[in-house]
């Protein structure tokens, strides 16, 4: 019998490159909820450590905030965004 593992797309987001066509897919597809799960992937890809120490946050707030269904702030939303090296931008909608 063969055993099957969960997919688990932060596996794939494994450079700068994939995480931004990743996340802008989101952002144009998706809803809030959609996106905020798309941070915590990214988040967890980057290493959750590492975005805890510099959106000064604990690694659990930052796991309870980008979990499904969770409401977070969103000046935790823009920290993560920040940390994960991307920023907020409008452009026409056309």
């Amino acid at each position: 019998m063969m055993k099957s593992s969960k997919f688990d797309i932060a596996e794939y987001l494994d450079d700068q490159e994939m995480i931004n066509e990743y996340l802008n897919t989101v952002l144009e597809e998706g809803d809030s909820n959609d996106i905020q799960v798309a941070l915590g992937h990214i988040a967890k890809a980057i290493g959750m450590s590492k975005i805890a120490e510099q959106t000064g946050m604990s690694r659990p707030s930052l796991y309870k905030a980008l979990a499904e269904n969770a409401k977070p702030q969103f000046d935790t939303i823009l920290k993560v965004l920040r940390a994960i090296g991307g920023n907020i931008k409008m452009k026409p909608s056309i």
